[in-house]
């Protein structure tokens, strides 16, 4: 197991507050379970994360995939950091203040410069998805 994993499994249950992205510590979601490359977590749905309508904003849940996304990268153990260059968002259902909603995030495919990754967003039972996305990333020149 890589060191980036073994600090995931050591975050099962726990918030985001030592996590070294500033808005993961925002979201501040909780970790559910972690293998390399697939990530899930849970949120609850803050007022100061939605729009007027007290419905997540399509911003967080974007900010949500992208971060998700960019931890489940992490996961692999890579030796570069990695820095999106395209997220695609569908939006399906709404989730309101209060409410908690599942992130379920993979890597696709590594390639030797782009890796490919999803993440499905559902309510807390799974029943209803609120949005799904699909991101790829590129390495940079910066080590880890």
């Amino acid at each position: 197991m890589n060191k980036a994993l073994e600090l995931f499994k050591l975050q099962i249950g726990k918030d985001a507050s030592h996590s070294p992205s500033p808005l993961m510590q925002w979201l501040n979601p909780i970790l559910i379970s972690a293998t390399a490359g697939e990530l899930e977590f849970s949120y609850v749905v803050r007022e100061e994360m939605t729009n007027p309508l007290g419905i997540i904003h399509g911003g967080t849940t974007a900010a949500i995939i992208d971060d998700a996304i960019g931890a489940a990268v992490f996961s692999l153990g890579v030796s570069h950091v990695y820095t999106t260059v395209s997220l695609s968002v569908d939006y399906f259902s709404r989730a309101r203040t209060g409410e908690t909603i599942i992130a379920q995030t993979k890597v696709i495919k590594k390639g030797k410069q782009i890796i490919n990754g999803e993440c499905e967003i559902w309510n807390a039972d799974k029943t209803r998805m609120i949005a799904k996305g699909h991101s790829n990333l590129i390495q940079t020149k910066i080590e880890l």
